[in-house]
C-alpha cells in the first residue's frame, strides 16, 4: 500500500486525463516521448473478453492506450485473410497498433504451427505463449525459421506448466534469444517472486510485460485496481529503467471485467503517473 500513498498524488493527474477522455469520438493524440527510453504502455487483450472490437477500442481511447496484443476472441487463430484484414482495418482505424498476439496455448506441434502461421498473417514478430514444455524444443526452431520471438507467460500457483517467471526462464535461458519472457507482475506476486527482482534478473530475455495489481502476495490473492494492491510500482519502473526496457508494459485487468472501465482507467492512470514520477 506504501506505492499507492506515496505516489497517488502525482498520479493523479492521470487518472483524471484519462478519465476524462471522450468515450465516442475522435483517437486523443498520440504523446511523442522526449526520452526515448520512457517505458511503453499498451494493453493485454484479455482485459477485453466481455467486449467486441469496436467497443474494446473505443475503451482504449477513453484511456488513451494505443498499443495492444490481440486475443484469439477478437481475432479466432483459424481466421480467413479477409477475416483478419477486416478486424486489423478496425484497429487501425482507431489508432490502434497491435504489437503482439497472446496469450497462446500451445498443447502440440500443430498449435505451434498455427500460432507462427498465425502471427505471420496478422503481421506482428512477437506472440506471447504458453507452449508445453515437451514442445519448447520445437517452438525455439519455428522462433529461428520464422524471426519470430517467443515470450513464454507464467500464469501463477494454480498453472502446473509455469507458475513463476523463474520457471519458464530455468527453461530457455539456454536457448535461441529471440525465446523470452513475458512476466505476469500479478501471477508472479501470487506465485512468491517479486516482479522487480525478476526483471533485473531476467533482463534483455523479458520481452513483455502483463501489469496488474493483487490484494495479496498468496496464491489466494485477488485482482484489484492498479495501485490499490501489494505490488512495488515505483521499485518496479526503477528496474525496468536500469535494464533499459524496450518492450511493452501492457495493463491486464481483471476485475470488474463486465464493467471494467472505471478500473481499467485508474490503472492506467496510476501506471502512467509512476511512470512519469520515477522516470
Amino acid at each position: 500500500m506504501s506505492s499507492r500513498r506515496n505516489f497517488i498524488q502525482k498520479s493523479v493527474l492521470g487518472i483524471s486525463n484519462v478519465a476524462l477522455l471522450p468515450l465516442f469520438g475522435n483517437a486523443a493524440t498520440t504523446e511523442t516521448p522526449a526520452n526515448e527510453n520512457v517505458l511503453q504502455v499498451g494493453m493485454a487483450g484479455y482485459t477485453f473478453a466481455k467486449f467486441d472490437v469496436e467497443k474494446s477500442v473505443e475503451m482504449m481511447k477513453r484511456v488513451d492506450v494505443k498499443n495492444l496484443s490481440v486475443k484469439d476472441f477478437h481475432l479466432p487463430l483459424d481466421s480467413t485473410p479477409e477475416k483478419i484484414q477486416t478486424v486489423m482495418a478496425q484497429f487501425v482505424a482507431g489508432d490502434i497498433k497491435v504489437y503482439a498476439v497472446g496469450v497462446i496455448y500451445m498443447k502440440t506441434k500443430e498449435a505451434v504451427d498455427q500460432a507462427f502461421d498465425y502471427a505471420k498473417k496478422v503481421g506482428v514478430s512477437l506472440i506471447v505463449g504458453v507452449p508445453n514444455p515437451e514442445l519448447i524444443d520445437y517452438a525455439e526452431e519455428k522462433v529461428k525459421i520464422s524471426n519470430i520471438r517467443l515470450a513464454i507467460h507464467n500464469h501463477g500457483p494454480e498453472d502446473k506448466l509455469y507458475p513463476s517467471p523463474k520457471n519458464v526462464y530455468d527453461l530457455i535461458k539456454n536457448r535461441d534469444e529471440r525465446v523470452g519472457l513475458c512476466i505476469d507482475i500479478g501471477h508472479s506476486t501470487r506465485a512468491g517472486q517479486d516482479p522487480a527482482k525478476a526483471v533485473l534478473d531476467y533482463n534483455k530475455r523479458v520481452f513483455d510485460l502483463h501489469i496488474k495489481d493483487v490484494t495479496a502476495a498468496v496464491q489466494d490473492g485477488k485482482a484489484i485496481e492498479v495501485g490499490r494492491g501489494v505490488i512495488d510500482f515505483p521499485a518496479l519502473v526503477k528496474a525496468l529503467n536500469k535494464i533499459k526496457y524496450k518492450g511493452m508494459c501492457s495493463l491486464e485487468f481483471e476485475k470488474d471485467m463486465s464493467d471494467s472501465l472505471p478500473g481499467i482507467a485508474e490503472s492506467a492512470g496510476f501506471f502512467k503517473g509512476v511512470i512519469k514520477t520515477v522516470g
